[in-house]
């Protein structure tokens, strides 16, 4: 009887792809959100641009806001899902006996 139950967790599902980032055209996780603002950021201003100055001029902003939305997703995206800042150079801690372990 023992076997019996022991074969139970066999028979439950899972669905193992939870843990896993958010991926829309290759782009995943955060940089989703910044393509979608990039581009509509870029389509933004190629309408206020096109009525107010011209379909030309709407049409560079466009390419510019867009493109430099494009540009920074590649370039941080490279670094890593999870970037972090990295300080560089020499730190010194302290510990005082004090009961905030000292800091102020």
């Amino acid at each position: 009887m023992a076997e019996k139950g022991s074969d139970n967790y066999r028979d439950i599902q899972v669905f193992k792809g939870l843990q896993r980032p958010l991926e829309l055209f290759g782009l995943q996780g955060r940089y989703v959100w910044w393509g979608v603002g990039s581009g509509g950021g870029g389509l933004l201003s190629l309408m206020i641009g096109a009525i107010v100055f011209g379909f030309l001029v709407g049409l560079i902003l466009f390419t510019v806001i867009a493109g430099t939305g494009g540009v920074m997703i590649l370039v941080k995206q490279r670094h890593g899902l999870h970037s972090k800042h990295i300080d560089k150079g020499v730190f010194v801690y302290y510990r005082t006996n004090d009961r905030f372990g000292g800091i102020y």
